[in-house]
């Protein structure tokens, strides 16, 4: 889906030439949470360096397009999204004179890119989110020593969905990043470390990839412009994967696990919250593994707790872990303060043994049903999400039924399936060809794990009705008029269920980013309906 956000004013307006004059630039952000949070940061320095954001494509100077490329389908989208935005430069119609093209497709193909779609006229990689400023052809701002601002509310045009803010900062962006880089390379992880000895990370057969591992960190003192909805905010608190996973290229394209510091994460925790910003989401290739770099030992549970206690703070949650480094600390965290949300993301991948192995991930079916029992016994309530990839190679009739009981026996709450993507340059790729699950019987395997987790949510779902609960609301239902939706603190934001509003209670209107109590009156697969308490 391609999502546009603008920015109209600057709080340091007299360094910003006027609205006329500057630069109009026009952002699509494609991708996970932790692509969604560079571009920010990218509109951020474009904002703070006197660029004006716009919504609209036919109106756009420049077009920057962030993209992904995690597995073909997310290729195939980026490449579309770029073609399409050419049009805007090459059709009569739209303004568009220059077109930026940035994030993981430019780490992988970033030749290709150039060779064969020579309208495109810069390129920013992962870890060159600096570079955004001469991409899109704007000079830096000078540093100031003024403290860092936040946009007020006022600023932003009510016409857009999501309404953004932006924080500035104490001195210039590519400093910050030259800092926070050396600041990260001087920790390491050993497993990492070992990794890279072992060649995780090399990037030699890849057409167009800068011989440099990507190294950037963001930092609260980074401009920023949130794209999300007023009440919630991702913070990202590490870059990059050391992990060994066979079908994973993402350490390749965004390098080695790095922790941004904790006084940082705070700081930009309070920056939000003083915003207005109620839910943060804590986002991380693996926020498991955060601090182990720095010298910590169960970080993300010391940082949860240091965030747990702002004032102003509803709902905290944290996505992406890893099984074996779930921790009893970090559940017992979790349990202890009621802000942080009941909800675990803990991605399994498979449940036999013998495609874990394959997959460099290990454990078993058996140890996850542990993990899971250990979770509900120590966070009482919580609800577990997690995904599988179905048909890597290899992948027989037995593994998927291994794959099949273990769904059974976990009763997942939230539950995603992605089908095998071969990516060259993955591991996995070089595996014998033989081993390869010809594509109808992935797809097979897919929609037949999915219909027997419907059959599970159906049931959790129904044991909903008649809870109370605490909802955020969103706004109007997606999918019909007659309907608002909203979430709780069990639903991530876009990825789970929904929770639909059908009746207001005693409110004459709603209003979007604000909590609400209600209750839950009935159930689909994986939706719940509620009405809105006093």
């Amino acid at each position: 889906m391609i999502k546009w956000w603008t920015v109209t004013s600057s709080a340091n307006t007299e360094s910003l030439a006027p609205a006329k004059d500057r630069t109009k630039v026009g952002f699509v952000s494609l991708g996970c949470p932790k692509n969604l949070v560079d571009s920010e940061v990218m509109m951020g320095m474009l904002h703070h360096n006197g660029a004006q954001l716009t919504p609209d494509a036919q109106e756009a100077d420049v077009i920057v397009i962030n993209t992904c490329s995690f597995i073909d389908s997310a290729k195939q989208e980026s490449v579309n999204t770029i073609l399409e935005m050419v049009q805007h430069k090459q059709q009569h119609g739209g303004k568009a004179s220059r077109i930026v093209v940035a994030g993981c497709l430019v780490e992988r193909y970033r030749d290709e890119i150039r060779k064969n779609i020579p309208e495109v006229d810069a390129v920013v990689g992962t870890g060159e989110l600096d570079a955004i400023l001469s991409a899109a052809g704007l000079a830096p701002a000078p540093a100031t020593d003024s403290p860092f601002t936040i946009l007020p509310e006022s600023y932003a045009q009510p016409q857009i969905a999501r309404a953004p803010s932006a924080v500035h900062q104490h001195s210039h962006p590519t400093e910050v990043g030259a800092q926070l880089a050396a600041e990260a390379a001087v920790f390491s992880r050993a497993e990492g470390d070992a990794r890279e000895a072992a060649g995780r990370f090399s990037r030699e057969a890849w057409d167009g990839a800068t011989a440099a591992l990507p190294s950037y960190l963001y930092s609260d003192e980074t401009p920023r412009i949130l794209a999300t909805p007023r009440a919630s905010a991702y913070i990202k608190i590490a870059e990059g994967c050391d992990h060994p996973c066979t079908f994973c290229i993402i350490p390749q394209l965004r390098g080695k696990f790095r922790s941004r510091r904790m006084s940082s994460i705070v700081a930009e925790a309070e920056n939000l919250i003083a915003q207005g910003v109620r839910e943060i989401t804590l986002i991380g290739q693996d926020t498991t593994c955060y601090g182990e770099d720095l010298g910590l030992k169960d970080g993300l549970a010391e940082l949860l707790a240091a965030l747990a206690v702002l004032p102003g703070l509803r709902w905290l949650r944290f996505l992406y872990t890893y099984p074996n480094k779930v921790t009893n600390r970090l559940l017992e965290t979790m349990a202890k303060y009621d802000t942080i949300a009941k909800y675990l993301d803990v991605p399994l991948q498979h449940a036999s043994p013998t495609v874990l192995k394959r997959m460099k991930r290990g454990g078993s079916g058996a140890i996850f049903l542990d993990l899971i029992a250990r979770a509900r016994r120590i966070v009482p309530g919580i609800v577990i999400r997690t995904s599988f990839i179905v048909g890597f190679p290899g992948e027989t009739e037995e593994d998927f039924a291994a794959l099949c009981d273990f769904v059974k026996a976990a009763q997942i709450d939230w539950l995603g399936v992605f089908t095998y993507s071969d990516e060259e340059g993955a591991r996995a790729f070089e595996l014998d060809p033989a081993l390869k699950v010809p594509r109808r019987t992935i797809e097979s395997r897919r929609r037949k794990l999915m219909k027997l987790q419907q059959r599970v949510s159906t049931r959790a779902k129904a044991a909903w009705v008649g809870r109370e609960i605490d909802l955020l609301v969103e706004g109007e239902s997606e999918e019909t008029e007659l309907l608002w939706q909203g979430r709780s603190p069990l639903h991530a934001p876009e990825i789970d269920g929904k929770v639909l509003i059908n009746d207001f209670g005693p409110h004459d209107a709603l209003v979007p980013g604000t909590f609400y109590r209600a209750e839950i009156t009935d159930s689909h697969d994986y939706d719940v309906v509620a009405r809105i308490l006093e």
